[in-house]
C-alpha cells in the first residue's frame, strides 16, 4: 500500500512540475508577480513531493518518471493553451517518451 502511495505522490508532483513550468512561461522571466509565485510555490511542491516518492522508489525511476511527466504535461500544455506546434516529429518524440515512462516503471522494483 505504501508503494502504491509513492507512485500516486510521484504522479501529483509530475503534475505539479506541468504547473510550475506552464507558470513560469507566463512569468516572463519572472518579471510578473502571479505567475511567479506560483512558479516558485509549485517548485516547492513538486521537490517535496517528489522526495518523499524517494523514499520508497528507486532514484533513477522516480527521478525519469518525475521529469517524463513534466515534459509530456508541459508539451501538451504548449499545444492545447500556448498554441505550439503539434508536428508529427514532435508527437513522435511524445511517444517515445511516454513509451520509456512504461518501461521504467515496468522495470522498477519499487
Amino acid at each position: 500500500m505504501r508503494l502504491l502511495l509513492a507512485w500516486v505522490i510521484l504522479i501529483i508532483a509530475g503534475l505539479f512540475e506541468v504547473m510550475w513550468a506552464t507558470a513560469m512561461k507566463q512569468s516572463h522571466g519572472f518579471s510578473r508577480l502571479w505567475p511567479s509565485i506560483v512558479t516558485i510555490g509549485g517548485m516547492l511542491i513538486s521537490f517535496g513531493l517528489l522526495s518523499w516518492s524517494m523514499r520508497l522508489l528507486p532514484l533513477g525511476t522516480a527521478y525519469t518518471v518525475w521529469t517524463g511527466i513534466g515534459a509530456v504535461g508541459a508539451f501538451l500544455v504548449g499545444i492545447a493553451i500556448l498554441d505550439e506546434a503539434a508536428t508529427p516529429a514532435r508527437l513522435f518524440a511524445a511517444l517515445l517518451i511516454i513509451s520509456g515512462l512504461i518501461l521504467m516503471k515496468l522495470s522498477s522494483q519499487g
